[in-house]
């Protein structure tokens, strides 16, 4: 299996470990905007 190219200068989504949420951004947030929880990128491996 062929790891995914990811393009840095694209935007990708970040999904809130407490809420839920999902943010769309070109730049990883610090922390989530809804409710501050810490958030990870959805496209990185869980492993």
């Amino acid at each position: 299996m062929k790891d995914a190219e990811i393009d840095p200068e694209s935007e990708s989504t970040y999904e809130c470990f407490d809420c839920g949420d999902l943010i769309v951004a070109e730049t990883p947030p610090s922390q989530c905007p809804n409710c501050g929880g810490a958030i990870r990128n959805r496209q990185a491996t869980v492993e």
